[in-house]
């Protein structure tokens, strides 16, 4: 008997007849002997309507307010799907957030799981009850409802194979695994059989969205098997593990790109040990991420830093540094919108040297422009314009010979 953790997305979800569905694959799987527990997200796109409504109220409403709203939809589907696999003859009960013992810090929005009680789903286990849980939410110490954020549900399934020492966590989206890179820009896109943690990692924080960051670093951290596949058909998915094999020629394993990256530059700023502390600490403490970051010294007094923010945050980045001109000391701020991030990555290129160069190479010889670059062992940024992005990806996919064609005269 093997324990599973399931999580079915919105889109797997979005209908009573795929509910219908879901609930077949679930029995599937308790005919088969294992014991289930299954995360659900709200049904298709009702998290949006929900925030909408809240918008025709409210421009900016409570944040504890938008967590009790948005937590409803979960609750819809975990109560369809409980009686969809109760009509099929099979015991099952749902459960919200805080009644499957997910505890959080009181970060409305955006909370992190600091405790799974795992008490009552271990009850239900033991006499073979399928336990159906909402993803997304949880309950803080002060007993205030919590929702994850971005990715939440996963990051619940994860967190919970965990807690209850699964022996595998399967993720069913709609899509059927992870590919080499996003399948609806580049054609010859390939579906990976296995990545591994670190692989993913990187890909998910780089603007791959199969996975969430966070919930890759859970199971990277409780090493929890994770698979990706599609709720629609039965095609075998895509294995994230600790090890992987790898594939015989394939030093990059993936490209990721995101759009929508905005370049800052601080010019004149004095050339002092604390400048950059100074600088991203003022950042931080009104919650802006920054991604590359580079500094320039113009002179013997002066720097110059540039970074990197997603467009949506450029208005507050602006804000928050013109407040602060008099303590940071700096000349004068420009930007440069219209940008976008392009990114290699494969455990293979720590002992691969010339991996950036030719990545490089690719992009002079498509005479793309680069502008910022990152790096880390297993992953080069870039930073170009963005009308170059799918060009400079379909590029550097031919060139890594990340496709299924290229791939066969490899093996």
């Amino acid at each position: 008997m093997a324990r599973v953790v399931q999580k079915y997305g919105g889109t797997s979800v979005g209908s009573v007849e795929r509910i219908q569905s879901v609930a077949e694959r679930i029995k599937k799987g308790v005919n088969a002997g294992n014991e289930m527990v299954v995360v659900v997200s709200a049904m298709g796109k009702s998290t949006d309507q929900l925030v909408k409504m809240a918008k025709e109220i409210s421009d900016t409403p409570h944040k504890r307010e938008m967590d009790m709203l948005l937590s409803t939809g979960e609750q819809v589907t975990i109560s369809l799907l409980t009686m969809a696999l109760q009509e099929k003859g099979m015991k099952a009960i749902s459960y919200t957030g805080w009644q499957a013992g997910i505890e959080t810090d009181l970060q409305h929005g955006n909370a992190q799981i600091t405790h799974i009680n795992q008490e009552n789903i271990e009850r239900h286990l033991l006499v073979g009850t399928v336990v159906i849980v909402a993803g997304f939410q949880g309950i803080s110490s002060e007993k205030e409802i919590t929702t994850l954020g971005r990715g939440g549900s996963d990051t619940t399934a994860v967190a919970l194979a965990a807690s209850l020492h699964a022996d595998s966590c399967e993720i069913y989206t709609d899509v059927e695994g992870v590919f080499t890179t996003d399948p609806r820009f580049v054609k010859k896109a390939r579906k990976l059989h296995s990545i591994s943690y670190d692989e993913m990692l990187e890909m998910a924080q780089l603007g791959a969205g199969v996975l969430h960051p966070r919930a890759v670093e859970f199971a990277k951290n409780y090493n929890v098997p994770l698979m990706v596949a599609s709720s629609m058909t039965e095609t075998e998915g895509t294995l994230i593990e600790e090890e992987v094999t790898m594939e015989k020629g394939l030093v990059v394993r993936g490209i990721a790109f995101e759009n929508d990256v905005t370049k800052v530059t601080v010019s004149g700023l004095p050339n002092e040990l604390n400048t950059l502390a100074k600088l991203f600490s003022t950042l931080s403490k009104h919650g802006i991420n920054v991604d590359i970051i580079i500094q320039n010294q113009t002179d013997s007094e002066h720097v110059t830093i540039s970074f990197t923010v997603t467009q949506a945050t450029l208005k507050e980045t602006l804000s928050t540094l013109e407040k602060a001109q008099e303590e940071l000391q700096y000349e004068h701020i420009q930007y440069e919108n219209g940008l976008a991030k392009v990114s290699i990555v494969g455990s293979g290129m720590v002992s691969n040297p010339g991996v950036a160069a030719k990545m490089f190479n690719i992009l002079a010889d498509e005479k793309i422009e680069i502008k910022m670059v990152s790096t880390s062992e297993i992953k080069v940024s870039t930073v170009l314009d963005e009308d170059d992005m799918v060009m400079a990806v379909e590029a550097l996919h031919e060139a890594f010979q990340l496709s299924e064609e290229a791939l066969e005269t490899v093996i």
